[in-house]
């Protein structure tokens, strides 16, 4: 009987565990981007992710290490990591001597040999947006 309650009351621990929104901000990696609303704070606050802890989240503010109680924080943002930011393209044409571009004709009547040319661009994409990790708990009303 008591191995039976005992399971039963592991089993509803993992579930209350698995529903924790603080359990997402736990798992996030070291240096990402944040984005966090503090209590009573207008303004956000914009850092990188160091570790966190069920009631507290160190992170850094311009290389300044701070920690902030979990009770403070209204809503935390993180940005997803993405994969290169960098975009090399390269376009390469060519024309063959008996279809030659009038910027490939020579001057002197003589018959253009093959030509070709290449251009290649670079472009940055920009950062992805932040996503929602955690919003405090709504508190039920007082009575």
């Amino acid at each position: 009987m008591k191995r039976s309650v005992l399971t039963i009351f592991a089993a509803a621990l993992t579930l209350v565990a698995a529903d924790d929104p603080w359990t997402k901000v736990q798992e996030l990696k070291s240096g990402t981007d944040l984005r966090i609303q503090k209590r009573g704070v207008p303004q956000p606050i914009l850092a990188q992710m160091d570790e966190a802890n069920e009631d507290r989240i160190l992170v850094v503010i311009k290389s300044e290490q701070v920690s902030i109680l979990k009770e403070q924080i209204d809503r935390l943002d993180a940005r997803p990591k993405s994969g290169s930011k960098m975009v090399k393209e390269t376009k390469t044409t060519t024309s063959g001597p008996g279809n030659p571009s009038a910027a490939d004709q020579r001057i002197g009547g003589g018959p253009p040999g093959p030509s070709g040319s290449t251009s290649t661009g670079v472009t940055f994409g920009s950062k992805p947006d932040f996503e929602t990790i955690y919003r405090r708990p709504i508190a039920p009303p007082k009575k």
